[in-house]
Formats: C-alpha cells, sequence, structure tokens
C-alpha cells in the first residue's frame, strides 16, 4: 500500500493522497442519502457508512479510505447522551466526572466495526483503511464545553484544575480501547485529531496533553497520525508523541512546519481547504506549490492542512487528486 509505504519513509515515485472529510457534503451521491437518513442514521447503519466511505474511492484514484464516523462515537458507547444539531451536542460534565466514566462498551460500536469489515470488502487491495479517533484533550473539550466552542473557557479552566490530569487518563485509557477495536476489525492505520490542542500552551501540552497521547498510541499495532490544526507552537513538540507521522495544517509552509517536526520525520499535508473552493487552474497551481515544498523528500503524505469544505466543486477535488497522482518523483530521497 503506497501510504503505508510513505508511512515508513520508503522512496516513492509520488506521494500518497487522501483527503479529511473526503467523504462527505461535497459529494452529490452523499447528499442523496442524507435526503433520506439523518447523519447518526447514516452512521450507526453499516452498509450505508460503508458506501459513504467508499463514494470518494469511485470518483478519484485515492491512496486510502477513511471510514466514515464521528469523533463524538464513542462517548455513547461510554454513557454519554450525544445528539447532533448539526455539530455535537451534550449536558456539560465535570471534569471529575469525567475521570469516572468507562471504556465504551464493544457491543454500541458493533456498528463501526462492521462498517470496516464491509469497506475492506469492498476496497482496492492496494487502498488502506483508516480509522480514527478524537484525541483526549479535544474529547474533554467537548465533555465539558457540552459541544463546540468559540474560546473553549471550561476546557481552559479544567486545565488548571487537578482534575486534568485523572479525566485525560480515563479518555487516553477509553480512546486506545475505541482504537484497538477498529485495529482488530481490519483497519491500516489510524489518525488522532486533535481539534483543541492548538489552545493549550507548550507547558501544557507537554504536562497534560502528550503523556495521554502517548498512551492512546503505545502498542496499538499499526502505524498512526497525529493531526492538530492551530498548532504551530506546538509543532517541535510533536515526535515526542510517538506517533508514526504527523499532520500540519495550512498556517505554515510545508518546509517550515517539516523543519519545526524534524527532517526524519514523516509529514501530512498541507493544502487549504479554500483553495478548492476557486477554479481547477488555481488548485492546480496550489498543489504544486505544496509538492515543490516537499521536495521529493520520502516521507511525504499529501493532504489538506485541514476537511474538504462543504461547499468544495468536485471538478476542483479531482484537479487537485490528479495533479498528485501525476506528479512522479524523479531522484526521490
Amino acid at each position: 500500500m503506497r501510504l503505508l509505504a510513505a508511512l515508513g519513509r520508503q522512496p516513492l515515485d509520488r506521494p500518497p493522497v487522501w483527503l479529511m472529510r473526503q467523504a462527505g457534503r461535497y459529494l452529490p451521491e452523499y447528499r442523496a442519502i442524507r435526503a433520506k437518513h439523518d447523519f447518526l442514521q447514516a452512521m450507526t447503519t453499516p452498509e450505508l457508512a460503508a458506501e459513504i466511505t467508499l463514494q470518494p474511492l469511485r470518483r478519484f484514484p485515492l491512496d486510502a479510505a477513511i471510514v466514515f464516523a464521528d469523533i463524538m462515537s464513542p462517548l455513547p458507547a461510554m454513557g454519554v447522551e450525544v445528539a447532533f444539531d448539526p455539530g455535537p451536542r451534550l449536558t456539560p460534565i465535570a471534569p471529575e466526572d469525567v475521570a469516572l466514566l468507562g471504556d465504551p462498551d464493544p457491543a454500541r460500536v458493533a456498528y463501526l466495526t462492521e462498517t470496516i469489515k464491509l469497506v475492506r470488502e469492498g476496497l482496492d487491495p492496494a487502498v488502506a483503511t483508516i480509522g480514527f479517533a478524537g484525541a483526549p484533550v479535544t474529547l474533554l473539550a467537548y465533555l465539558v464545553e457540552g459541544g463546540g466552542s468559540r474560546q473553549l473557557p471550561a476546557l481552559r479552566r479544567a486545565l488548571h484544575s487537578d482534575a486534568a490530569s485523572p479525566a485525560l487518563e480515563t479518555l487516553a485509557r477509553a480512546t486506545r480501547s475505541y482504537l484497538r477495536l477498529q485495529v482488530e476489525a481490519g483497519v491500516d492505520l489510524v489518525q488522532i485529531f486533535d481539534t483543541w490542542a492548538g489552545w493549550l500552551t507548550p507547558s501544557q501540552f507537554r504536562a497534560l496533553a502528550a503523556p495521554a497521547i502517548r498512551h492512546v498510541i503505545e502498542g496499538l499495532g499499526v502505524p498512526t497520525i497525529y493531526f492538530a490544526p492551530g498548532a504551530a507552537h506546538l509543532l517541535d513538540q510533536f515526535p515526542a508523541l510517538g506517533a508514526t507521522g504527523y499532520g500540519v495544517d495550512w498556517r505554515l509552509p510545508l518546509d517550515e512546519a517539516w523543519r519545526l517536526i524534524g527532517e526524519d520525520r514523516v509529514v501530512q499535508g498541507n493544502l487549504d481547504p479554500a483553495v478548492l473552493l476557486t477554479d481547477p487552474d488555481t488548485v492546480r497551481r496550489a498543489t504544486r506549490a505544496v509538492l515543490d515544498e516537499a521536495g521529493n523528500r520520502s516521507g511525504h503524505i499529501f493532504n489538506l492542512g485541514h476537511g474538504v469544505l462543504p461547499d468544495t466543486p468536485v471538478e476542483c477535488v479531482e484537479a487537485m487528486v490528479t495533479e498528485v497522482v501525476e506528479s512522479v518523483r524523479v531522484g526521490a530521497r
């Protein structure tokens, strides 16, 4: 698999390419399913979730399929009621109570393991299947805030309390358990999304987030990618997390982000998703610029700096993927 080879820093003729949120609202076939089924129904019905996962692979020569799910998926299996309206909504929980939550009940996420099996059956063997989960800090943010938030005051207050470490330890254990279920079901690698890590100071990240992430990753048995948007001030700490590769957003040029993380590391990224809202010619030029910043180095995975935006024209995604796929390297190193 090209993606696994890149994660092993093997020389390749071109980098692998996949997209965060590559299955979603920009695809008319996805919208057709959602016209008949709400988000929760689509996600928890294995046949629907597998179909949604595979839809972009029928349009584009992508090197991976990321399973259609949500970073909130393990929480109901841990006894936390979550609604989607359209984003996640839940009753806020004190960090002291987060620390008392148990691991996800496998029976309550059986739909996900069945989806993974259906996806693997429908994929070309050369295409990787990606499982994923939210990082402990990001899950804690949703739990204490009750949903998304512009300033994250409840999370930032919680991180100054004695309850922060126990809460993150509990979430790390639960996330690890949730990812192991996906690995056992057949995913080839996992990505850990840390949506809100960029709000932490370097010292908070080092003391609180990093130990939790290391616990999640250690011994999973498959390659791992860690992605935290808006975290340029933390990039030099990423190697200590122990992931196989690190995603970066568009706020820094790829070569500069790579230098901060370490030239001997695997880096994923980092086209601005907003570029895909323009036109195919602009997309091709911007894609080429990212490839030039990668400089033919091994260990580059082409991706966006965040997920595909809902209003993205399909032809712009096609232009980007085509540019990457046709970018045969000469003298890859």
